[in-house]
């Protein structure tokens, strides 16, 4: 096909199909790696909320933004960087869940102090000797 003896019109309605075909093209290949990422959970007894979370598949990345180069994260100097949090707070009921004292309360702490419960009851073992 020879573009360069196409009219003006001809050139948009042609875009407009190869716009469409693309989309199409696009929607069915994600539909397909899909159906194999579903069927690979399963072949290990797990769901592909399992793997990727349940969050994963709700909102596809903006096209714009797929397409735009990213930057590369800057390298933190060393004495600028932080240490990391310690966990002052352990939930009553799962000690794997663990708040830093930092940032928004988690729920479960609000719930226990809505209980009319003492914080100081939550607090780590190494945070309570500190």
């Amino acid at each position: 096909m020879d573009i360069s003896t196409l009219s003006l019109t001809e050139l948009r309605r042609l875009q407009n199909k190869v716009e469409a075909e693309i989309r199409r093209r696009s929607d069915s290949a994600r539909k397909d790696l899909l159906k194999r990422m579903e069927k690979m959970a399963a072949e290990h007894g797990l769901s592909l909320d399992d793997v990727l979370g349940p969050d994963a598949g709700e909102k596809p990345a903006p096209a714009a933004a797929a397409a735009a180069p990213k930057k590369a994260p800057k390298a933190k100097k060393a004495a600028t960087a932080k240490p990391a949090s310690v966990i002052k707070f352990r939930h009553p009921e799962n000690p794997a869940i663990g708040w830093t004292g930092h940032g928004r309360k988690p729920q479960w702490v609000i719930d226990w102090l809505a209980a009319g419960k003492n914080i100081d009851d939550l607090r780590a073992p190494a945070a309570a000797a500190a």
